[in-house]
């Protein structure tokens, strides 16, 4: 789910156990009306506020990539390519800066932003986004527009990168050195006529591309134009029941759930053939939709008027059926496609894989020796890492006799390789730390892995396993066992340990710099309300040194060499800047390694002049965790007035609203409630994330039943020390899984929450997926009090019967929280009498993107609280 949609943020880093006395018994105090505004005159209130934003959009560089100049008399001995919105608008492209061999330490550089792409000249077709990429974007969160990803071929300097329905490529950096101007990309040409997409650069030829046109795979040549089709499972039939495979593509709770996009990867080596040729592999997902449910959306647009259909498992029934196949390209020393083979596993998935539902992650080592997989069972409480040898393919084949020659030519000792197997009692979280060192040693293999089964709390790993041979033979006809392909971890090195976590979601990595045996990575061993830089040895570990400043929050990108670094960092007050680095004392020890100020890509513009940040307070709630959240005071507070209060919420895993991060634009509609003579309080109850397994999984098999005790305990908290907080009017809003909250809040709790506005709200947890709700309620099968009690629909009778106290708003295209979870409840609350206000945004899905829907969508928010919490008129309103 993962989506904090309309979001916010806070500052004051100290834990906020300020010594403010506890609220005594005094004179009764006055509540503070809020001023009842027209429409009219909110709307310009809104747009005034957005006037002065456009110094706080998210403008920040991302996507790094730093490449070294091979020329020593050159004064810029590294160039950083990124991508970042260009001008006012919101359109992403890529750009380069120069990083001098030495700086002025007296004045701050300010590295200028050059365009590596001429725009002007381009003409990038970047037009209306395909059905295909759209929701490829939702699954991203992507907000930006134009180039939204590339990839880089370091050798040749090639870069390629999709801009709408075209693929195109250039070239800078390679043996061609540097360009001094921006570059006309060259189109791709292709006799697809639909959109093509996931363009990667074969890494052991860069003249070769590999992209899904219509979930299937094809090859370009970017020198000879040659191109061909290598998949054949996709029909492209109008009618999606009839055509229910895709090879390549992640399906959408891959893609959702566990942040894979891709479905296919390249083999970084290739293997030689007789003429001066070679052999490219490409190891690739196919999945079989064919038992998934189809789900239709009509939009109810009169000018468009078209149904959209989709494949959605919904938790307790079939995933898409998945396995690994192959592709052998050989090619001719001129280009010239010879063959391409389609492979298949030389026995069936579900057997090699006993008991696999996700795979999670793929790709291969280096030198293209082994495939490698990251595997997970349908309960996410299993987790599996896996080496696939090429050998394991044979050639597709319809003649069984055939087939059976195939097999059994291929030799006993060729099976997977299980080289790690982990277990847990709450579940995996998957993430993207996984490191494999060259082999030293036939029979071993080395890596780093981080896991959060051993202490609760993820951690790094150096592993070594050994690489036994199988007992099971393909030719016996018989089963394989899951032992039987489980290798012997020989060692199990932990490299950080602690109370605290190493990230690996969200963009979040390490570096692992071979040459002086150190890992980079993230991590809150600090706080955990800030992400810093850290190093550690993997050689002899023990010390960590931290690399980034305490009072900020940072995102680090290390250089692939490790001697440089770009962080970006904010905090509640300051807006997000990116600085680069040079890393020092690399050949001394861990308490030597620094960093050095080299230069500023982005220096912040400093904050709105009417943004009050807020204060961070934390308590040690009656769980026995200590619970953070933060909070907006009303602007002009007054002595001997209670204000009423907004508890803006999110509340699900994979989440937290409260840290020590300017986040900006979303949380400026917080700041302007505040303005208003609002309290607006953000708590992350137990559930959330980056504070350990056994907090996140505080709700596992009961989602809903726990959130809002803390919630209401950290009002009640904040009441006991602040006296201007009036708990007799208090709002509830929230996105997602906190709009799920908003009406749980409501039902639970009456008493205190007098108005509940809910976006796109899970109200039937048998309608969301598997991936999501299995993982953290279970199969419904088993849990079925649990998925009830966590349902806000089937228990719409004890909704208030007052008018005026919900707000529902949904976009009615969301193929995440399908618009179904809305319809069935406000069923179930007409057939109970029970009252509700709704809200419907034709043109959105899960997020709001369309701005007038934005604007609607925040319009709407605050005259609703008006209307109905905050005014005098609101006062007057019935309520118990």
């Amino acid at each position: 789910m993962k989506t904090e949609q309309p979001t916010l943020e806070i500052f004051e880093m100290a834990e906020c156990k300020e010594n403010v006395a506890p609220v005594e018994e005094t004179a009764k105090l006055e509540p503070y009306y809020v001023e009842r505004y027209s429409w009219s005159h909110l709307k310009k209130l809104l747009t005034d506020t957005r006037k002065h934003q456009s110094c706080l959009m998210a403008k920040a560089p991302h996507d790094f990539m730093f490449v070294k100049r091979n020329d020593p008399e050159c004064p810029h001995s590294h160039r950083v390519y990124y991508l970042a919105m260009s001008g006012e608008n919101r359109e992403n492209t890529l750009f380069y800066s120069e990083i001098p061999k030495t700086i002025n330490k007296a004045a701050i550089l300010m590295l200028p932003w050059n365009p590596l792409i001429d725009l002007c000249q381009a003409s990038l077709d970047y037009g209306m986004y395909s059905r295909e990429e759209e929701l490829l974007r939702e699954r991203k969160r992507t907000g930006t527009f134009g180039v939204a990803s590339y990839d880089y071929h370091r050798e040749s300097g090639t870069f390629l990168f999709q801009a709408g329905s075209g693929i195109y490529h250039v070239k800078d950096g390679g043996p061609n050195a540097f360009t001094q101007q921006p570059l006309q990309p060259n189109l791709v040409e292709t006799s697809c006529p639909n959109i093509r997409m996931d363009p990667k650069i074969c890494p052991a030829d860069p003249n070769w591309t590999a992209f899904i046109h219509s979930k299937d795979i094809w090859i370009s040549n970017l020198a000879t134009k040659e191109e061909q089709r290598l998949t054949f499972v996709h029909k492209e039939l109008v009618n999606v029941e009839e055509d229910p495979k895709a090879a390549g593509v992640a399906t959408f709770v891959l893609q959702e759930e566990f942040d894979r996009y891709t479905g296919y990867w390249w083999c970084p080596a290739a293997e030689p053939t007789v003429g001066g040729g070679k052999i490219l592999r490409i190891l690739y997902e196919e999945n079989d939709e064919s038992e998934v449910e189809v789900i239709h959306v009509t939009s109810p647009m009169l000018e468009t008027r078209r149904t959209d259909s989709f494949r959605y498992p919904k938790t307790g029934t079939a995933n898409p059926k998945v396995t690994f196949k192959l592709s052998e390209i050989t090619v001719a020393s001129d280009g010239r496609i010879l063959a391409a083979v389609d492979k298949e596993l030389v026995q069936p998935f579900e057997i090699l894989f006993d008991g696999v539902e996700y795979i999670a992650r793929a790709g291969w080592i280096q030198g293209g020796k082994y495939a490698w997989t990251i595997l997970l069972d349908r309960s996410q409480t299993r987790l599996q890492i896996a080496l696939i040898p090429p050998a394991l393919f044979i050639p597709v084949e319809d003649d069984a006799m055939e087939k059976q020659k195939l097999i059994d030519a291929v030799p006993g000792s060729v099976t997977p390789l299980i080289i790690y197997e982990e277990t847990t009692d709450i579940w995996i979280n998957i993430h993207d730390i996984f490191h494999v060192f060259p082999q030293t040693q036939e029979d071993v293999i080395e890596f780093i892995f981080a896991s959060e089964c051993k202490t609760g709390f993820r951690h790094l790993y150096k592993i070594s396993t050994v690489l036994k041979e199988s007992r099971h033979r393909q030719s016996s006809g018989g089963l394989p066992i899951p032992s039987d392909f489980l290798c012997h971890v020989k060692e199990e090195l932990p490299l950080t340990s602690g109370e605290w976590e190493v990230l690996g979601q969200h963009g979040s990595n390490i570096r692992v710099d071979e040459v002086h045996k150190l890992i980079y990575f993230e991590g809150t061993r600090d706080s955990p309300l800030e992400h810093h830089l850290y190093v550690v040895s993997y050689e002899n570990p023990g010390e960590i040194q931290r690399l980034t400043e305490r009072g900020f929050s940072h995102a680090c990108y290390v250089s692939q060499d490790c001697n440089m670094v770009i962080s970006k960092f904010s905090n509640q007050k300051c807006p997000h800047q990116v600085s680069l680095y040079k890393l020092t004392g690399l050949e001394e020890g861990i308490a030597q390694r620094d960093k050095e100020f080299w230069a500023t890509l982005l220096h912040s513009a400093g904050s709105l002049p009417d943004y009050v940040p807020p204060e961070i307070f934390s308590f040690e709630s009656s769980s026995g965790f200590v619970l953070y959240g933060m909070m907006y005071k009303p602007h002009h507070l007054q002595p001997g007035k209670k204000y009423p209060t907004v508890l803006f919420i999110y509340g699900g895993p994979q989440v937290q609203l409260v840290n020590n991060r300017f986040k900006g634009v979303k949380y400026l509609r917080l700041n302007t409630l505040a303005s208003l003579g609002y309290v607006v309080v953000v708590l992350d109850n137990r559930g959330s994330c980056h504070r350990g397994l056994a907090f996140e999984g505080a709700f596992k098999y009961k989602m809903g039943q726990i959130e809002i005790s803390d919630q209401v305990e950290g009002l009640q908290y904040l009441a006991s020390r602040y006296e201007f907080i009036d708990l007799d009017r208090v709002g509830i809003h929230g996105w997602s899984y906190g709009g799920f909250l908003s009406l749980m809040a409501l039902l639970e709790r009456p008493e205190i929450f007098k108005v509940a506005v809910a976006g796109a709200p899970v109200t039937l947890w048998l309608f969301y997926d598997t991936g999501y709700t299995e993982r953290y309620m279970g199969h419904p099968d088993n849990n079925e009090q649990g998925y009830y009690l966590g349902s806000v629909a089937m228990q719409a009778e004890k909704f208030p019967s007052q008018p005026n106290r919900l707000l529902l708003l949904h976009g009615f295209l969301d193929e995440n929280v399908h618009f179904a979870h809305t319809s069935i409840l406000l069923s179930f609350l007409v057939r109970a009498g029970k009252p509700y206000d709704l809200q419907i945004y034709p043109q959105e899905r899960h997020s709001i993107r369309v701005p007038e829907s934005g604007e609607h969508y925040e319009l709407y928010l605050l005259y609703y609280l008006q209307e109905n919490l905050g005014s005098h008129l609101a006062a007057q309103k019935v309520m118990p």
